[in-house]
């Protein structure tokens, strides 16, 4: 062992010069020598459960801004407008991406249709339609979404967090054997 190391009551380790780091010890930083390099186009990636919902509500930002200044409003209002868009659409839409792993596939498919029907149906609104015309375009455009994603979470099951949804057992069928004369 290391003489200075004896000196100050170090111990060697186990696993013949790398560094245990549940004992208190810092393993290398990236970059460094003895450190896990990443792949070359993995650096700072932003995973699509993260990047897809932070892009769709800033597209539904934008089109917020833009359907009310069809309107009429011009300026800071429909600015705050679309900014209250984003924030609300972009966390909304973050938690059901987080927490879509441990939903059942309709529940799932359900609260995307819930999203997007309600953004829909409240951005429609600010167009200056009548309540009941919005709720029932937001609800119209929920349905679609609904079935929409149910359609693509059934067809895509080998993806699915749970596996294959109720995965169907073949028939058995009892026949009797074929009479012998």
């Amino acid at each position: 062992m290391d003489h200075i190391a004896q000196r100050h009551g170090a111990r060697a380790s186990r696993s013949h010069g790398t560094v245990e780091t549940e004992h208190g010890a810092t393993a290398p930083a990236p970059g460094r020598a003895g450190a896990p390099q990443r792949p070359p186009g993995m650096a700072g990636r932003i995973p699509a459960k993260v990047s897809l919902p932070i892009i769709t509500a800033l597209a539904f930002g934008l089109f917020t801004i833009f359907r009310t200044h069809t309107d009429g409003t011009k300026g800071g209002p429909a600015m705050l407008y679309g900014l209250a868009a984003f924030v609300v659409s972009g966390v909304l839409g973050l938690v059901v991406a987080h927490f879509q792993s441990s939903l059942l596939t309709e529940t799932r498919a359900i609260a995307y249709g819930v999203l997007f029907g309600g953004a829909l149906g409240w951005c429609y609104s600010l167009g200056g339609e009548a309540i009941l015309k919005s709720c029932a375009f937001g609800f119209t455009m929920g349905a679609v979404m609904f079935v929409a994603s149910l359609y693509v979470f059934r067809t895509h099951r080998v993806r699915e967090p749970h596996g294959e949804h109720r995965p169907h057992k073949p028939h058995r069928t009892h026949r009797l054997p074929v009479a012998t004369h």
